[in-house]
């Protein structure tokens, strides 16, 4: 029998198209964060669960240190594109699609950050993600681009979003539960460009929010609602498993199994299903990050305990079609 942190692969031939995770030697962000290589990453891929294809979504990696300060994030697009070189011929394609950052505060500045990525990364790069979580309380960790809030609403930041549309890219959203209404806003304002709302759009647990779950999720529910109304929105599922999301997982010395986390978490992705449609939602593992509350293995057991009810259709589009359509894989 598997250990309570090693579940038995449930539905081991399902194809899984990991929409979400990084890679990196070291990030700026998070000094003391170890490594994840391609390595390790093979070593999750490959730990019981079908997984076919990935995307890699920034995360301060390998940026460049010479030359012009808004091309330095380019350098994560050039190391990442040599990673999938590496890998594209594997069982699991590793980065088949790129998602990098360029800070849209440039303004039409931004086109040309966008079209060096597109550069480095002709085949691959698909997007951006430009982080806007923040939260006035110090106890919760605000955004790894320095971005301030509100900054979705403002005129500079929108000039450099249209540049998106213009380049055929995605946006891919960072932000907090209270900030969703923010979001929705920008994808009613800009209705041509595809975006993606990262971790079920961040629902807190930590500070403030500690020890309010029903609030959080009543709070989370009614911008869910709203933001679903916009039909270029999808929804990954999943990256809720961080310490700001205030479950306690990383904080025990033994952790939970597929059964605890599902549990603890299904209504928010139960919920995301149902308003979104399983034709606009992804799950994503967020690896390493999530690795706080447990590991990859039981993490994708996680997802197909969620899903159980789903149809073989619907299955398939939540763990792979979805992911591989919006990312163009």
């Amino acid at each position: 029998m598997a250990s309570r942190t090693d579940d038995e692969i449930l539905d081991p031939d399902l194809p899984i198209c990991d929409a979400h995770h990084h890679l990196w030697d070291r990030i700026p962000a998070v000094p003391k964060a170890r490594p994840y290589r391609l390595a390790d990453l093979l070593c999750d891929t490959g730990s019981g669960h079908r997984v076919t294809s990935t995307v890699f979504v920034e995360c301060t990696a390998s940026y460049r240190t010479g030359g012009p300060p808004e091309l330095s994030p380019v350098g994560e697009t050039e190391f990442v594109e040599r990673i999938a070189d590496e890998t594209n011929h594997g069982t699991t394609r590793v980065a088949a699609a790129i998602v990098g950052y360029a800070d849209l505060r440039l303004g039409e500045g931004v086109r040309a950050v966008l079209e060096a990525h597109l550069a480095a990364s002709p085949q691959r790069f698909r997007g951006i993600r430009h982080a806007t979580a923040h939260d006035p309380s110090p106890e919760v960790w605000n955004n790894h681009t320095g971005t301030p809030p509100g900054i979705l609403a403002d005129a500079t930041f929108r000039a450099g979003f249209r540049q998106l549309a213009l380049l055929g890219l995605s946006f891919d959203a960072w932000l907090y539960h209270p900030q969703i209404p923010e979001l929705t806003a920008l994808a009613r304002a800009f209705p041509e460009v595809p975006i993606v709302l990262d971790h079920l759009g961040g629902p807190l647990g930590v500070g403030p929010y500690a020890g309010r779950a029903d609030e959080v999720f009543a709070a989370w529910r009614r911008a869910i609602d709203e933001l679903a109304e916009c039909p270029n929105v999808n929804v990954k599922l999943g990256g809720i498993h961080m310490a700001i999301n205030g479950h306690g997982w990383d904080r025990r010395p033994d952790p939970p199994d597929s059964l605890e986390i599902a549990e603890a978490t299904r209504r928010y992705h139960h919920h995301a299903i149902e308003r979104f449609g399983a034709s606009r939602c992804m799950f994503e593992s967020n690896f390493p990050v999530d690795r706080v509350s447990g590991s990859y293995r039981v993490l994708w057991n996680v997802f197909k305990r969620i899903a159980s009810g789903s149809s073989a259709d619907e299955k398939a589009a939540l763990f792979h079609d979805n992911a591989a359509r919006v990312y163009r894989i």
